[in-house]
């Protein structure tokens, strides 16, 4: 279901001169005068960048590590503004914050991924926004959850602020990666699906925690159609206080820029339109197809389940399951589909074999335990 969000096309509030792709950059965290100033006006030596970050105040995990250089900072980051004339943006997290950083002139906000988890705190963000007009992004919270992000947007929007944005920063995971924070670009997606309006900027410092890695994220995010890119830039990242390894200088994120291709979302030109409507019309086919042939082996699912019950056979048959997964996952790397992709779909199908089985067995049993299998 589609959300319609109050919200006004990017270019009016930060991206005025049409520069692509948008680029947000500075340092993690503000740490001395000479240094944000310094890094500002390299950063608008280049050229392309459109506003200039900066962390202010930092949460931190643990009490004892630097948490920014609080309130003194936003008098650089005007300093920085005055000297360059780039328009400045500052996280904020509590009302105090807000109303800290306005009274200080900062152009953007942002809400970070860690208030971004926390409605409570969002909403006392928002209440404090209600009668600005100011631009305001907003990260997605640590946890990938879709609904979380989408509220807190909601929030927001809801006091007023129609100069919105979301930023893509990755989520926090178990499963150790090449990434600092997972991109799961799929829930990035849905957020797109789900507000087509609201410009996406991605954060591919925070995903990556590495900057040799930033160029690669970033083209990613670019040809899913993002509308810019939060990049983390130090006059010395060697000796930053905070995040180090993620932080690129203003040369080298300049040099990353011009290595970025740009397309656009949509295709100009009579052929060209023809041969994609073409394309899509053989995938809408095949995927009619697919969906038959799903409610087909659905039907043969549940034949087998009430076999399954007329001779008090288990749900669950591991060598079955092993056996499938050998064979389909063999068959589909002949035909070059990815054994990743395949085990999911797998995974997803054998799910709903589970569930639809699992309804038969206990048809008719009152009160019976749910079976919780993954596998069958």
């Amino acid at each position: 279901m589609k959300h319609n969000l109050n919200i006004q096309p990017l270019n009016s509030w930060i991206n005025k001169s049409g520069k692509e792709p948008l680029v947000i950059a500075g340092p993690c965290s503000a740490e001395t005068e000479d240094q944000l100033v310094a890094t500002a006006h390299l950063l608008a030596k280049t050229g392309k960048i459109s506003a200039l970050r900066a962390g202010i105040w930092k949460p931190r995990t643990r009490p004892g590590e630097f948490e920014g250089i609080g309130s003194i900072g936003l008098e650089w980051l005007k300093r920085a503004k005055e000297e360059t004339g780039l328009p400045t943006a500052v996280e904020v997290a509590t009302a105090k914050h807000v109303e800290e950083a306005l009274k200080a002139g900062v152009d953007i906000l942002w809400v970070g991924a860690r208030s971004t988890v926390n409605p409570f705190t969002v909403q006392e963000i928002a209440d404090a926004l209600k009668g600005v007009d100011v631009p305001v992004m907003v990260k997605n919270p640590v946890n990938p959850d879709l609904s979380l992000w989408v509220g807190a947007l909601e929030r927001i929007n809801n006091a007023g602020i129609t100069k919105l944005a979301a930023i893509h920063r990755g989520f926090s995971s178990y499963e150790k990666s090449a990434f600092r924070n997972e991109p799961m670009w799929d829930i990035a997606i849905a957020l797109k699906t789900l507000v087509p309006n609201l410009p996406i900027i991605n954060d591919p410092s925070h995903i990556t925690g590495n900057r040799d890695l930033i160029g690669y994220i970033s083209q990613k995010a670019l040809d899913l159609d993002m509308q810019g890119l939060m990049i983390e830039s130090h006059i010395d990242p060697t000796v930053a206080w905070t995040d180090a390894a993620q932080q690129v200088t203003p040369a080298a994120l300049s040099e990353i820029i011009d290595h970025l291709a740009l397309r656009k979302p949509e295709v100009k030109g009579a052929e060209l339109n023809d041969k994609l409507t073409e394309l899509r019309n053989q995938i809408d086919k095949i995927d009619d197809l697919i969906i038959q042939k799903m409610a087909e082996r659905m039907k043969i699912v549940e034949k087998i389940g009430n076999h399954k019950k007329e001779n008090n056979v288990t749900i669950l048959q591991v060598n079955r399951w092993d056996e499938i997964l050998h064979k389909r996952t063999s068959y589909a790397k002949a035909l070059k589909l990815s054994g990743e992709f395949t085990e999911k779909l797998l995974e997803l199908m054998h799910s709903e074999s589970i569930r639809k089985q699992t309804e038969i067995m206990n048809a008719g049993q009152e009160n019976a335990p749910a079976e919780k299998l993954t596998h069958a």
